[in-house]
């Protein structure tokens, strides 16, 4: 990685290298840049906007994996946009000296320095190189590219597990000492009555941790359609087209982050496809939920002639990422049609394929690279991590995936063209 040091062109080409690569390595990439200027054990960087998975994280594993959403919100709410901090915060649930820096588009970057210092250095230039990353996440995201898509449906579906487990054995353990300690056998009345509150207090916490975990992983259909709505006007600002929006009911199921982002990214493609005939008086934009999908609907009622094979190839990508269903239909002098069924659910397992869903972010990086025929040492090289990380890595993918050797991983993730094939040398 470029020394950020180095002259400007060649900072400048690493820090595309930063910004040119799957979204889920970014902390990775970012921290390999910034370690020769900024040196540090541990990058956190948290926004809102990816659903699937808002900490991106590098460094001490041990740190990094106790880091939490109500950690960063609380130092979030402690500075103040575009100004670079040296501050002492809770991070992994111990106090330590942190670099902070809170963009103006609302992304946190938080670096733990290896020799804690009262000033950050040149705070101000890496303010910049920050903005560009930020930046660069916010359009990936906004733009809900394939391999975004697969990545935080992935996450999501990691996350809703472990929530699921997380809450039942909790709920259960407090549930049986609130029995326990109701019983009348207990005759110290205030001890029992202390603990009874004390342990009512930490279900209700409990609970509340699901429901604020559950709304950074989905957006209700309303509001999600708001959004793009607002999008669309300004999308077609200078056309004169009467539009018609048709909103998804109240009672509408929540979207899943990744299916919001699929959905307003694939209506956008589909709503400047239309603007690009020819004659278009109006267009009617819909959206819908029939329990099991979201349906999105776009017509006109007089042009008919809409590019419906590349509207088709545009949205291959995404359709194919999230198992959605794309029926396009025009009609000269009649109208043109596009409808889009997009899963609210994962899609399920094939027969005898193992989900490749329940692999987290440095796991599907390790299975890419078997993928490629690569050993261990040259993934522990690539992911900056040791052989024996890596080691523990490959029996996680192999026993989530259900299979007895590497060349059985890396069939199924080739087939499941879950990875790229290998760069050319």
């Amino acid at each position: 990685m470029v020394d950020p040091k180095s002259p400007r062109p060649d900072r400048l080409r690493g820090l595309r290298e930063v910004v040119d690569g799957p979204l889920h390595g970014i902390a990775g990439r970012f921290s390999r840049f910034l370690s020769a200027r900024w040196p540090h054990s541990a990058l956190v960087i948290f926004t809102r906007e990816c659903t699937g998975r808002p900490r991106k994280v590098a460094g001490d594993a041990e740190m990094i994996n106790r880091v939490t959403i109500d950690e960063l919100d609380q130092l979030k709410a402690r500075v103040d946009p575009g100004t670079p901090v040296a501050a002492n915060a809770m991070i992994g649930g111990v106090t330590r000296a942190v670099w902070v820096l809170l963009d103006p588009v609302g992304t946190l970057l938080v670096l733990v320095p290896r020799t804690p210092r009262k000033r950050l250095p040149e705070a101000e230039e890496l303010a910049g190189f920050f903005g560009i990353v930020a930046t660069s996440i916010r359009q990936q995201v906004a733009q809900a590219s394939p391999d975004y898509l697969a990545e935080s449906r992935a996450a999501s579906s990691e996350r809703a597990r472990t929530i699921t487990e997380m809450v039942a054995a909790h709920e259960s353990a407090l549930l049986s000492i609130l029995n326990t300690l109701r019983s009348s056998g207990l005759d110290d009345r205030r001890a029992r009555l202390t603990a009874t509150e004390t342990a009512s207090a930490a279900l209700v916490a409990l609970r509340s941790a699901r429901e604020s975990d559950l709304s950074l992983s989905e957006e209700p259909a309303p509001a999600a359609f708001t959004k793009l709505r607002k999008n669309i006007r300004q999308l077609l600002k200078h056309h004169e087209v009467s539009l018609e929006f048709i909103a998804p009911g109240k009672t509408a199921r929540p979207l899943p982050g990744e299916v919001a982002y699929a959905a307003r990214a694939m209506t956008r493609t589909v709503v400047l496809a239309f603007a690009a005939q020819p004659r278009l008086a109006r267009l009617r934009i819909a959206w819908s939920c029939d329990g099991g999908s979201l349906l999105i609907d776009v017509r006109d009622q007089e042009a008919g002639e809409l590019d419906v094979s590349t509207l088709s190839r545009e949205l291959e990508g995404r359709a194919r990422t999230l198992g959605a269903a794309v029926d396009l239909d025009a009609v000269p002098g009649w109208g043109s049609r596009a409808n889009i069924a997009l899963p609210l659910d994962s899609p399920a397992t094939h027969s005898g394929e193992p989900r490749l869903t329940s692999l987290n972010t440095r796991e599907h990086e390790v299975l890419r690279l078997l993928a490629q025929g690569k050993r261990n040492k040259a993934i522990a090289d690539e992911l900056g991590v040791t052989e024996s990380t890596v080691k523990f890595h490959v029996t996680g993918v192999l026993r989530k995936l259900d299979v007895g050797s590497r060349g059985e991983a890396a069939a199924l993730a080739r087939n499941a063209e879950l990875t790229p094939p290998a760069p050319a040398r």
